[in-house]
């Protein structure tokens, strides 16, 4: 009985003084100290006390005052936020740099293209063509408006291009008749059966749809990308990740072990619980990716924005050129379906100016090539974009790991026995949990209400797929609004049926990173479409213009053809 009573006292005695050499062996200098260093002047308490009052973290001895514990948390969510955003900055960075170069490449090679094609269509017509410089004009301000996102068809616009130009060439070869607005509505129904132009306005079409639909697609691309980015990272962490947030990080140090990383299992499971909702992303942001890198390939391919803009002249032209060589065969056939129309009185020869016009053509000098404004040509920008694209895939599931594998995030995944576990030193036991937010429900460290998806992650979801089906109509150089009506040019255009992708660029069978193109080689052709959504002021029936143009353009070289004067008067002579 006597020896009981001994070992009684023992025990006591022990129980009394675990506090005191627990808080010999755990002293709390060194979390007083790393947390006046970085989380506030408020001290610590020298000794471990008791955890009854914590909120978060086991409660057993700790270094924690509530006060404490509640900046921790604080800082905790706020460590999160911060780690999302340093993980994500590379895709928003990449999207919003991208989007802004090519945005600014493609807004130049159309203002080139439009100088190049007036410098070279002014010295080739002279007056006559600055006179009627309103048709050139009006195509490219559309060409600008649809690429800026206005609701415009591109097959509308180039059949009211190549209508217009018609309607000017007709009256310039002809120019012994009055040929009055009707008559010249007329001439223009007749378009589909003359095919005045040839094949060039079939072409202009197919080339500056593609290009242009597969340029629009992408800015409008890079610019969705950056904004779901942007929102899918702007997160408010709930109840449950704070608190799972609070106890991986900071618990350690109100436990007086305030560098102790928790174990990386145990940050893999509380970031996929976090991150559940953007794990969700995944599926569509792979398919958004996939479908980017295709509609870059093309540009940088068939679809050729940079070819394109150059050889819109060249193409317009070549169609010139046509309805010249033909016009005695074209002109007959018109006035058997519209009639002879009235000659002009008095007129019985040309000027000796219009006798001496002689167009001449020249090639583009170096320094007229476009490029973006940092010295980067199309070609560079692609291979950029497509090296910034692979390690995109799967982001939105490989961001737990990525936040984890941060030295100043967790352990190393390899140091499994000196990490914190959530609950003391040691292994974390528990296995790491699946992707998304159904899964949580196996999520060991926290409880998250899998029956209630989150309405922001729906949204981008569904951003994410209309971003993909504009992606994918302008991999066949389709546009969102305009399916139907853009898969074949129509009357104006003196085509045809629609044009498969078979004509693409000869030396783009596939893409080559390695283009160059010399300047004297030729401008090959291209196309350009303007929608006639409004009626402008140059084509109302009272304000039809007369326009002289002569020129001749050759697809394999822009020089000057010196039959094309002789056989232009000769052609003129025939109908005086």
């Amino acid at each position: 009985m006597k020896m009981m009573k001994v070992v009684m006292k023992m025990m006591m005695m022990v129980v009394v003084l675990l506090p005191v050499l627990c808080g010999a062996a755990r002293s709390c200098a060194e979390s007083r100290r790393v947390y006046a260093e970085n989380h506030g002047s408020i001290p610590a308490p020298q000794t471990l006390i008791s955890g009854e009052h914590l909120r978060f973290c086991p409660r057993d001895y700790t270094c924690c005052s509530s006060h404490m514990e509640d900046t921790l948390t604080q800082h905790s969510q706020q460590h999160f936020l911060s780690a999302v955003r340093d993980s994500s900055h590379f895709l928003f960075s990449s999207f919003s740099h991208t989007h802004r170069r090519f945005d600014e490449l493609f807004r130049k090679l159309i203002d080139v293209s439009e100088e190049s094609m007036s410098e070279m269509f002014t010295h080739t017509y002279g007056r006559r063509y600055t006179q009627n410089a309103h048709i050139i004009t009006q195509l490219f301000t559309d060409l600008r408006r649809y690429y800026t996102g206005g609701r415009v068809s591109l097959a509308e616009v180039l059949d009211d291009f190549w209508a217009g130009l018609l309607e000017c060439v007709f009256s310039l070869l002809n120019p012994q008749y009055e040929l009055s607005d009707d008559y010249l509505e007329c001439v223009r129904k007749h378009s589909e059966q003359l095919l005045p132009f040839g094949d060039r306005p079939l072409k202009l079409h197919t080339q500056v749809s593609r290009a242009f639909t597969a340029a629009r697609a992408l800015v409008q691309a890079l610019a969705a990308g950056r904004e779901i980015v942007s929102k899918a990272t702007q997160l408010r962490a709930g109840p449950e990740c704070v608190r799972a947030l609070m106890r991986q990080w900071f618990c350690p140090l109100c436990r007086g072990l305030p560098s102790l990383k928790p174990c990386h299992s145990l940050c893999l499971n509380i970031m996929k619980g976090c991150l559940a909702n953007q794990a969700d992303l995944n599926s569509e942001w792979n398919s958004f990716i996939d479908a980017l890198t295709v509609v870059v390939e093309k540009l940088g391919g068939p679809f050729n924005f940079e070819l394109a803009a150059d050889a819109i002249a060249v193409t317009v032209s070549e169609g010139i050129m046509n309805m010249q060589e033909n016009s005695i065969s074209i002109s007959a056939k018109v006035f058997q379906g519209c009639g002879i129309p009235r000659p002009v009185p008095g007129r019985n020869k040309r000027s000796a100016a219009e006798r001496d016009a002689k167009p001449k053509f020249r090639s583009f000098r170096t320094e007229e090539k476009p490029s973006s404004g940092s010295g980067t040509d199309l070609d560079q920008l692609v291979q950029e974009l497509q090296a910034r694209l692979k390690p995109m895939r799967g982001f939105w599931l490989a961001l737990p790991h990525t936040i984890c594998s941060d030295e100043h995030t967790a352990a190393d995944v390899t140091n499994e026995e000196q990490c914190w576990n959530g609950q003391t030193r040691g292994r974390y036991l528990p296995a790491v949990t699946a992707d998304g937010l159904l899964n949580q429900l196996n999520n060991p460290e926290l409880e998250l209400d899998v029956s209630r998806p989150d309405t922001r992650t729906r949204q981008l979801m569904m951003e994410l797929r209309a971003a993909i089906h504009t992606l994918r109509l302008a991999q066949h150089g389709r546009d969102t609004h305009f399916t139907d009506g853009e898969l074949e040019p129509g009357s104006g255009s003196g085509g045809g049926a629609s044009e498969r992708f078979s004509d693409d660029w000869p030396e783009y069978t596939s893409f080559s990173s390695t283009r160059n193109t010399p300047v004297d080689k030729p401008l090959r052709p291209h196309g350009r479409p303007r929608p006639n959504d409004w009626l402008r002021p140059q084509d109302t029936p009272t304000n039809k213009k007369k326009i002289w143009l002569n020129g001749r353009s050759q697809s394999d070289a822009l020089r000057p053809s010196p039959a094309l004067p002789l056989m232009f008067c000769f052609t003129l002579c025939l109908c005086l």
